[in-house]
């Protein structure tokens, strides 16, 4: 039986709760009529319960169906789903509604001068209780509210909150312009969703997959193979399907998890047909080719393995793709059903992390001598083209932002190189120029300043089990049972248009990555610390590594608006395709584990956007 939460009113109108099993003192603004408000401050334990099982009480979230936005046919987000969570996403934003205030009269950092969140007089202060450690944030007001009466302090932390922590908010003083002090809650605490909470899905379904397959490779079919000229040299290209157990309640879009009493999904009835698109050199060199896994961009598919028939000459590298079913092209029908009622996000946090398990059974098929490499359309001469056991995994753009959470559970690749990439789905779409398409969409449905931002933020509770950051504190240290852990080139735009360089630097920073320096160019960041958090790359130049390409385009908008055309100068985001150093830097890595300084201890500087 849940436990009730104990609150007492203040005359300042704020409502301080206390659970009988905890000490901690927690704080919410008063609602005495059910309401969004209800959720601000955001997150908070006392949005949370305690439940009695055999042995030990077990925190979990106890959000109200009354206190969710609704959308335009006025129905409420469901909550089932997101009370399954023991605590909230580790990318949570802070969200206070503070009508007035006020960033510099506050001392309230923005996203270029993260360090003075440390500062004792900092407007807020936000605290790991088990650690100690001061978290560090930057503070925006929401620039995409219509209204200032509903413009919501948002504060992102800098780096990603540590699973199962719980973290104290102090608000200090936080002041209007002309340095009025403010109404806004004193102090309040929220946990984090630990890691069984938010992987044990996806772990699940992974060992149950392999415990099927039991050591051999999946089934697949080949249903075409060509041989084209490029370059000069010939290619193959090879497309089919493989089998995959299948653990969502249908294959098509729209399929969801159903779950045991243990909260684990259950096997579904047939496999799931993956597709493959692979592209490799049509004749063996006196080396084998490098094996790639590659994830595809923002709701693209297989296809994109396509764009690599030049690079796989030049590069010596066999690139295999499937979809990544949950956000592929063919998910884009239930993507936009769901921007309308986001009660049915279930159904793309689930297929995510049964397209994980896709890119596992693809890697498996590169690895394994009863795969592709036993099919004479992989062969030349009777050998396989590519190296076997070498696989490699290469994720651009949404492969970026999924691909660390593959590869943190993956037993088929040791490196991997993510470009333009990020974590945290509710922290990027405001700020990537992609979200204008599907905001016209979301913006019709949920028409509140507040509950746009709420409604994001209680979605990533699910994003959460099938993205980057969900996974990431496990990527390359403290990894999961019976995983090692991964080597991990990050690869930044500066300005990128669709992945905000904020987001590439949390994930940066969370997976301890050093900075390739000097990072810019004189006058080039706004920021005093230049990639603030991130030690240099020693010259031993190990991984986990972030480098960053300046493609001479304006730098990004410190709130959450997206840049674009022609503020912001020409979309660096692809822009890495087209120079050169970036192919051998990723290339090279993939294959040595070594990140060559291709920019001559320089700032890595390209002019193909103005060529």
């Amino acid at each position: 039986m849940k436990k009730i939460l104990v609150c007492m009113a203040f005359s300042i109108g704020v409502v301080a709760c206390s659970s009988s099993d905890s000490a901690e003192k927690v704080v919410k603004l008063s609602c005495s009529t059910p309401s969004l408000e209800c959720l601000l401050p955001w997150p908070n334990d006392a949005l949370t319960v305690f439940e009695k099982t055999a042995d030990k009480s077990v925190r979990q979230l106890n959000l109200q169906e009354a206190w969710m936005p609704t959308n335009a046919t006025e129905k409420p987000i469901d909550v089932t789903d997101m009370n399954r969570a023991n605590g909230f996403s580790p990318g949570s934003a802070i969200l206070l509604l503070v009508p007035g205030v006020n960033l510099a009269a506050s001392k309230l950092p923005t996203s270029d001068h993260i360090e003075d969140s440390l500062n004792k007089d900092a407007g807020i202060v936000i605290t790991d209780k088990a650690t100690k450690e001061v978290i560090p944030y930057w503070a925006e007001l929401d620039a995409r509210a219509t209204s200032d009466t509903t413009r919501l302090l948002i504060v992102h932390p800098a780096v990603s909150l540590k699973e199962g922590h719980t973290h104290e908010v102090r608000v200090q003083d936080l002041k209007d312009i002309d340095g009025n002090t403010l109404k806004a809650p004193k102090k309040w605490s929220f946990t984090v969703a630990d890691t069984e909470s938010l992987s044990k899905r996806l772990l699940h379904i992974r060992a149950e997959a392999y415990t099927e397959l039991a050591n051999k490779a999946p089934k697949f079919i080949v249903t075409s193979s060509q041989a084209e000229q490029v370059a000069g040299a010939d290619v193959r290209t090879v497309m089919g399907t493989f089998d995959v157990p299948l653990f969502l309640s249908k294959a098509e879009p729209g399929g969801t998890f159903t779950l045991d009493a243990n909260g684990l999904p259950q096997r579904g009835v047939g496999m799931y047909p993956s597709r493959f698109i692979c592209v490799m050199p049509n004749a063996s060199s006196s080396t084998s080719s490098l094996p790639i896994v590659y994830g595809h961009g923002l709701l693209g598919g297989a296809e994109e393995a396509l764009s690599f028939k030049g690079a796989v000459v030049e590069q010596n590298a066999t690139v295999c793709a499937t979809d990544w079913i949950g956000m592929a092209s063919s998910d884009l029908l239930n993507v936009g059903t769901t921007l309308l009622d986001m009660s049915n996000f279930s159904s793309l946090a689930d297929r995510l992390q049964q397209g994980i398990v896709n890119f596992q059974f693809l890697g498996r098929l590169l690895n394994h001598e009863d795969g592709f490499a036993s099919s004479r359309d992989f062969q030349s001469k009777g050998e396989p083209i590519f190296e076997l056991g070498g696989t490699q995994f290469l994720g651009s753009s949404q492969g970026g932002i999924l691909g660390g959470a593959a590869s943190a559970v993956s037993s088929e690749w040791s490196r991997a190189v993510l470009g333009v990439p990020g974590l945290n789905y509710s922290l990027l779409l405001t700020r990537s120029i992609d979200w204008d398409e599907f905001a016209a969409i979301f913006e019709k449905a949920y028409t509140g300043d507040i509950e746009r931002v709420m409604a994001l933020q209680l979605v990533q509770l699910l994003w959460d089990r099938g993205e980057n950051n969900g996974y990431v504190q496990h990527l390359t240290a403290n990894t999961y049972d019976s995983f090692s852990p991964k080597d991990v080139l990050l690869i930044e735009a500066f300005g990128d248009h669709q992945v905000a360089n904020v987001s590439t630097e949390i994930l940066a920073r969370t997976i301890g990555a050093r900075v390739h320096t000097p990072v810019f160019g004189a006058k080039r960041s706004s920021a005093t610390i230049a990639m603030w958090g991130l030690e240099p790359l020693s010259d031993a130049r190990d991984a986990p590594a972030l480098v960053l390409w300046d493609f001479a385009n304006p730098a990004p908008p410190a709130d959450n608006q997206a840049p674009s055309f022609p503020k912001y100068g020409k979309d660096p985001h692809g822009a890495g395709s087209d120079e050169p150093r970036v192919a051998t830097q990723v290339f090279t890595f993939l294959k040595t584990g070594k990140i060559l300084d291709v920019c001559n201890s320089a700032p890595c500087t390209s002019d193909v956007l103005t060529r």
